[in-house]
């Protein structure tokens, strides 16, 4: 499912507890299991903008649908059919406004599960607009972004932070990433960058982060990591030593200092009702 919320606290409300921002779920779209990734809101092909998420079971940019479980976007060009298989792991979305302008993948099989088997070097970042592969032999590449002129990618079966040359393909790195990097954003000259503990599973296991935080002396970490996108450097970072093990995505609410979301669970949500007049 896909749930929307909002912030119904007005401007300058503070609750008991310290929160400034309360986001109470409003709507929810029942779309089955896609294993849905990167998300964002943008241009849907219908002149409005629309919800546009990362279908990695189908290997496709979706957008919801009235009638059906999701409509199809765009498919990269090396996917052959419309297949509930996850064959290449797509996974990252990179926006230029509101044009879907790059995607990661972990491969770019076109059988089921075929994704698996290049997890150590067959990472593609494609270009929506024309279809063209413009790098390749990435491990896992996660959270594509546009920035300050540039393509930044994670480059997360390495450890890697850094940028691609969309013209010659080069992935520069830019900092060692100490945990399973997923979720991007920037603020100002600083990159926020998740960071979780690898599963141990078929699908993490093998990959050449486990060997280079090994010759680091580091376990790998869940939490924040915010680097200084000039020079590199780590300046700030934020660790769960329990009870969270990973992270997917991260997001900035500029001006909110202290917010809070309302869950489906308990009694709350049944008495979170408002009237819009």
């Amino acid at each position: 499912m896909l749930h929307r919320f909002r912030n119904d606290l007005p401007a300058g409300t503070l609750l008991d507890n310290g929160a400034d921002r309360r986001f109470v779920p409003r709507e929810s779209r029942i779309t089955g299991i896609l294993d849905v990734h990167d998300i964002a809101v943008g241009d849907t092909g219908g002149g409005t903008p629309g919800l546009i998420f990362v279908n990695t079971q189908f290997n496709c940019l979706a957008t919801v649908s009235n009638i059906a479980s999701f409509r199809p976007v765009w498919r990269p060009p090396f996917i052959s059919e419309w297949a509930r298989e996850d064959r290449c792991h797509l996974n990252g979305l990179a926006m230029d406004g509101t044009r879907p302008a790059y995607v990661s993948a972990v491969s770019r099989s076109d059988v089921a599960d075929g994704w698996r088997d290049r997890r150590q070097d067959g990472g593609v970042i494609v270009d929506v607009g024309s279809g063209e592969i413009v790098a390749s032999g990435l491990s896992m590449p996660h959270s594509p972004r546009l920035y300050d002129g540039k393509l930044w990618v994670l480059n997360s079966g390495r450890g890697e932070f850094g940028t691609v040359d969309p013209a010659s393909g080069d992935f520069t790195p830019v900092a060692f990433c100490p945990g399973y990097a997923r979720g991007l954003t920037f603020v100002n000259r600083h990159a926020v960058i998740g960071l979780s503990r690898p599963r141990r599973n078929q699908t993490f296991e093998g990959l050449e982060l486990d060997e280079r935080l090994a010759a680091k002396d580091s376990p790998a970490r869940c939490g924040l990591l915010i680097v200084d996108i000039d020079s590199g450097q780590s300046v700030e970072w934020v660790r769960f030593e329990h009870t969270i093990e990973e992270l997917y995505d991260v997001a900035t609410m500029p001006g909110a200092v202290q917010p809070e979301a309302v869950g489906f669970k308990g009694d709350t949500l049944g008495q979170m009702i408002s009237v819009e007049l």
